[in-house]
């Protein structure tokens, strides 16, 4: 559940009409890479009711750009494309929002007044200045305090009802975690792999004879230097002196690759080294190549201890995500919903 903080000042800015924006536009900035919408700003005109409350475009939109906070970069519209997306789920969220602060009502949930307090502040304190506030206090909340404090004090009830229906009961236990683990055990399986560097030597597409010789003849006036490198460092400044590929740049450097990904004749010599070691000429294709061995992992699976909070993060947001479904479902069955 979002912060009940969540009617900050970025969404507050963006609601505004342009002669209040609480921050300069970015039209002239931001490059726009795609039509946008151009929806009229919201007024508070009535959107929906749940059980014969109210909601805005107000709350719609709020809920627009909590779901896509990106379009303070275009003076707050929604590309075009995106906008049907995104307000089926932003009017989907405010009717379970409503729905779930209705039920918190029911069950007489209690916020105590010092919780709403600190909120109320935290929340005045994102404002750069009392002027700043006021003026956004006007626009979303026609100057009343009170019914701000109204809002924080429903954001609040949301969060109390939704950590008992939702959070708490979508915590994983250790068997969960096992299980998945146990189930998924491809997912953290990783292959044979190499982290190796390289120099080498590149002839022109559709090579000659000759032009492949003069390849190879460049890759053995190298290859002594390249056997004579002691260290890393050294086999990689002289990858960037006379190396002929783009890793030249990374001192020749190539990522942890599958062994997969390599030519059969470079693993096969590959197989047979040390870390710290170098080939002799390796061709690949029409590449002539020298390949320096950094390290050689074999294939393995990653422990249960390496992945548990992985695990546990996925579970958990698949928990979540399953019981607020749910519970969606069981508040709408004996709701009155309309969407004006």
């Amino acid at each position: 559940m979002k912060n009940p903080m969540m009617l900050g000042l970025a969404v507050l800015g963006m609601l505004m009409p342009a002669a209040t924006q609480l921050a300069p536009s970015h039209g002239t900035t931001h490059a726009t890479p795609q039509p946008v919408s151009v929806t009229a700003r919201p007024v508070g005109r009535p959107v929906a009711r749940v059980n014969g409350a109210v909601l805005t475009d107000l709350d719609l939109a709020r809920e627009e750009y909590t779901i896509f906070p990106y379009a303070r970069q275009h003076n707050g519209d929604i590309p075009a494309q995106m906008e049907p997306g995104i307000r089926k789920g932003a009017m989907q969220m405010i009717v379970f929002e409503e729905l779930v602060y209705q039920e918190a009502l029911r069950r007489n949930i209690v916020v105590p007044s010092a919780l709403l307090q600190r909120a109320e502040a935290d929340f005045k304190k994102q404002f750069a200045s009392p002027a700043v506030y006021r003026s956004a206090l006007q626009v979303e909340f026609q100057g009343s305090e009170a019914k701000l404090w109204q809002k924080i004090r429903r954001s609040i009830l949301i969060d109390r009802y939704l950590e008992v229906e939702v959070n708490h009961k979508s915590v994983a236990t250790p068997v969960e975690l096992k299980s998945f683990y146990s189930k998924n055990a491809n997912k953290y399986q990783y292959p044979e792999s190499f982290s190796l560097q390289t120099i080498s030597f590149l002839p022109p597409p559709k090579a000659t004879p000759a032009q492949l010789a003069e390849a190879r003849k460049r890759a053995e006036t190298a290859l002594p230097k390249a056997r004579a490198a002691k260290t890393a460092e050294e086999f990689g400044l002289l990858a960037e002196k006379v190396s002929e590929d783009d890793y030249r740049v990374m001192m020749g450097s190539h990522p942890l690759t599958d062994r997969a990904q390599l030519a059969p004749n470079l693993v096969e010599k590959l197989l047979k080294m040390q870390p710290g070691q170098v080939t002799d000429i390796v061709q690949v294709e029409q590449i002539f190549t020298i390949v320096r061995l950094d390290k050689h992992v074999p294939a393995a699976k990653r422990p249960f201890r390496a992945v548990q909070a992985e695990i546990k993060k996925e579970v958990e947001l698949a928990k979540t995500n399953q019981i607020r479904a749910a519970l969606d479902k069981k508040l709408r069955q004996t709701a009155k919903i309309e969407v004006l």
